[in-house]
C-alpha cells in the first residue's frame, strides 16, 4: 500500500486548489464556536473537566487530517458515546478527577485499539450489525438517558447513574430536596429554545456558539456566580500533552467491555456519516480505512488527556455548509483552539455549566427521529417493536449493556427472518409470462400432480425443518395427488450440510410416497454443493433444470399429462388473455 492511502492527507495536498483555501479557513473559523462549548460540555457531561473536552477535539481533528479517508468529516466529542463513557468512568474514579481523566483516557486508547485490528482484520463490515430500526431504538435511548442526565445540571445540580430509571430518582429526590436554581433553569431552557429555533431556521446560524454567549452575558450581569449559579470557571492553560494512562491491568481488563460497546457505537456513527458525505460530495470512502482512521483518532485522543469520539452529526453538516472542501478546515479549527487553550484560558470562565447542560440536550433531541418511529409503525409493525425493545433495553440496562441488547436483537431479527422466509406456490396466470405466487393469483391455475414451490432465502440449519414442513404443507393441501414437486431454486443462494441432510431425508421419505422432488434454476455454486453433499443419485441431471418452463415440460413429456399451456392455445385475435 503507498503511502498516499495509509495518509490521505498526502493525495489531499497534491490536489489541492487555491481557490478552496478560503473556504477552508472560514469553515474552520466558524466550527471552532460549535467545538469549544460542545467539547467542553460533553466532557462535563461525561465527568471531565471541561478542558479534556478540548484536548479531545483538537487531537482527534490533527490526526484524522492525516489519516482520514473522508474529506469533509468532523471528528469529536459526541452525544452517543457519553452515557457509554459515565457507565464505565464513574462508578470507579470521583467526577473531575485525575483518576477519571486517566480512566476516559485508557477506554479511548482500548477502543481505539479495537477499531485499528477490526480495520486491519477487514471488518468494516461490523457497522451492519445495527439494522436501522433497532439503530433508531438505541440511539433514542441514549438521547431520554442524556436528556434525564442533564436535566438536573439544567436545575443547578447535578446526579450518578447508569439507567435512566435510577437518574430520574435522584433528580426528583434533588428537586425535593430544594435545590433548583431558578436562574441556572431559566439560562438552559432559553439556550435550548435559541439552539432549537436557529438549527430550524438555518444549519448555518451557530446556534451554540449564540447560546453561550448569551450565557456568559447574563452571567456577567447578574452576578450569577453569587446566586449559586456553577459556571466552568478558568480553564488550565496550556497544550495537550502526552501521558499514558495510569490504570492498572485489573482496571484496564474492567473497562474492555465498555471499550468494545464504545467502539462499535463510534464506528457505526462514524461509517454512516462517512458514507453519507461520500455520496453527496460523489467520493468513495473505505469502510476498513475508516475504522483504522477511527482507531489512531481515540488511541492519540486518550494518549494527550482526552477520551473517546467519532464523528460528529452535528458539526460535519456545518462545516459542509460553510463550504469545507478538504480536512484544512479541522486543521485550522484545531489551531483556533489550540491558541484558547494556550492564550486565552479565561474565555469561558463565566460560563453558566447549564448552558453546557442545554448544549449537550439540544444535540440529544436531534437524535430522535419521530418521522421514522412513525414510519415504522405504518410500514412494518415489528420492526417498529423492535426499535422500541432497544431503547427499553438502554433505559433498563443502561448504555453498556444496551449494546449488547441492540446488536443482539439485530442478530435475532436476521435469524428470525432466515429461518422463515417467504414461500409461495406458484401457479400458471393466463396473459401472463413465468409462474406466479398462487396466493397473489387465485385464478391461476395448476399443472396436475405437479406442485411448483419457491422457497426465497438460503437453505440453512435453521430453516431446514422449515422448509420441509412447509413444502408438506403444500402437498397436503393440494386435493389431487401430487407426482412431482420442482423447486424453483433462483432464490436459493446456498444450503450447508444440515440442510443437505434434511434434503435428502425429504427426498427419501418423498420416494416412498411416490413423488419425485426436483430443482430448476439452480444456481451453479448450490448445484455443485448439491453433488458434493451426494443429495440425488449420479443421474441427477434429470432432476435439475435451467428453467422453471424446461421442468414443467419435462415432466409433461414423462407424465403425458393432459395440459394445454395458454401460450399454446390457438389465437383467435379477440381474447387477449390467450396472447403470450
Amino acid at each position: 500500500m503507498s503511502w498516499t492511502n495509509l495518509v490521505p492527507a498526502i493525495a489531499q495536498a497534491r490536489s489541492y486548489r487555491r481557490e478552496w483555501l478560503s473556504k477552508d479557513v472560514f469553515a474552520g473559523v466558524v466550527l471552532t464556536g460549535l467545538l469549544a462549548p460542545a467539547g467542553m460540555a460533553y466532557a462535563a457531561a461525561a465527568g471531565l473537566p471541561p478542558v479534556t473536552g478540548l484536548y479531545a477535539t483538537i487531537v482527534p481533528l490533527v490526526v484524522y487530517a492525516l489519516f482520514g479517508p473522508s474529506r469533509i468529516l468532523v471528528m469529536g466529542p459526541d452525544s452517543s458515546l457519553t452515557p457509554l463513557l459515565v457507565a464505565a468512568v464513574l462508578p470507579l474514579a470521583a467526577v473531575g478527577s485525575d483518576q477519571a481523566v486517566a480512566l476516559a483516557g485508557a477506554v479511548s486508547i482500548l477502543a481505539g485499539l479495537i477499531c485499528i485490528v477490526a480495520g486491519l482484520a477487514r471488518f468494516g463490515f461490523i457497522a451492519e450489525l445495527l439494522s436501522s430500526p433497532v439503530r433508531y431504538g438505541y440511539l433514542h435511548g441514549i438521547a431520554l438517558t442524556i436528556i434525564v442526565a442533564q436535566s438536573a445540571k439544567l436545575c443547578g445540580f447535578s446526579v450518578k447513574g447508569e439507567t435512566i430509571v435510577g437518574q430520574l430518582r435522584q433528580v426528583v429526590d434533588g428537586l425535593d430536596a430544594g435545590r433548583l436554581n431558578g436562574w441556572a433553569l431559566t439560562i438552559g431552557l432559553l439556550s435550548i429554545a435559541a439552539i432549537a429555533t436557529l438549527r430550524a431556521v438555518s444549519r448555518r446560524l451557530p446556534g451554540t456558539l449564540i447560546a453561550v454567549v448569551f450565557g456568559i452575558l447574563v452571567a456577567l450581569a447578574f452576578d450569577l456566580h453569587r446566586r449559586g449559579v456553577p459556571l466552568v470557571g478558568d480553564l488550565p492553560s496550556g497544550v495537550p500533552t502526552f501521558a499514558i494512562p495510569d490504570v492498572d491491568w485489573h482496571t484496564t481488563r474492567t473497562l474492555a467491555g465498555a471499550a468494545l460497546g464504545i467502539a462499535f457505537v463510534a464506528f457505526a456513527d462514524t461509517s454512516v456519516m462517512s458514507r453519507t458525505m461520500a455520496m453527496r460530495r460523489r467520493e468513495h470512502v473505505d469502510a476498513n480505512h475508516e475504522l483504522v482512521a477511527l482507531g489512531l483518532v481515540n488511541v492519540a485522543s486518550g494518549l494527550f488527556h482526552g477520551f473517546p469520539v467519532s464523528a460528529s452529526q452535528s458539526r460535519t453538516p456545518v462545516a459542509e455548509a460553510m463550504g469545507s472542501r478538504t480536512q484544512l478546515t479541522g486543521i485550522t479549527a484545531a489551531a483556533v483552539l489550540l491558541v484558547v487553550a494556550v492564550a486565552a484560558p479565561t474565555t469561558f470562565r463565566h460560563l453558566p455549566e447549564a448552558s453546557l447542560a442545554a448544549i449537550v440536550i439540544a444535540a440529544a433531541i436531534s437524535l430522535i427521529d419521530l418521522p421514522a418511529m412513525v414510519r415504522l409503525w405504518r410500514v412494518r409493525r415489528s420492526e417498529f417493536v423492535l426499535s422500541i425493545a432497544a431503547l427499553l433495553g438502554v433505559a433498563a440496562l443502561g448504555p453498556v449493556s444496551g449494546v449488547v441488547v441492540a446488536v443482539a436483537l439485530s442478530i435475532l431479527n436476521f435469524l428470525r427472518l432466515a429461518w422463515k422466509p417467504h414461500t409461495a406456490e406458484l401457479v400458471r396466470v393466463d396473459g401472463l409470462k413465468g409462474y406466479h405466487d398462487r396466493v397473489r393469483h387465485p385464478e391461476g391455475r395448476v399443472v396436475p400432480g405437479l406442485v411448483l414451490y419457491r422457497f426465497d432465502g438460503p437453505l440453512v440449519f435453521a430453516n431446514a425443518r422449515f422448509f420441509v414442513e412447509d413444502l408438506q404443507r403444500v402437498i397436503e393441501e393440494r386435493p389431487e395427488p401430487t407426482s412431482c414437486v420442482i423447486i424453483t431454486a433462483e432464490p436459493i443462494t446456498d444450503i450447508d450440510t444440515t440442510a443437505a441432510d434434511t434434503l435428502k431425508e425429504l427426498v427419501d421419505h418423498l420416494a416412498t410416497r411416490g413423488i419425485e422432488l426436483r430443482f430448476a434454476e439452480l444456481k451453479g455454486t448450490v448445484r455443485d454443493r448439491l453433488q458434493r453433499y451426494g443429495v440425488f443419485d449420479p443421474d441427477e441431471h434429470r432432476f435439475v433444470a435451467r428453467t422453471v418452463g424446461e421442468a414443467v415440460k419435462q415432466y409433461l413429456s414423462e407424465q403425458q399429462v393432459p395440459w394445454v399451456d395458454w401460450e399454446d392455445r390457438p389465437s383467435d385475435g379477440d381474447s387477449p388473455t390467450d396472447r403470450g
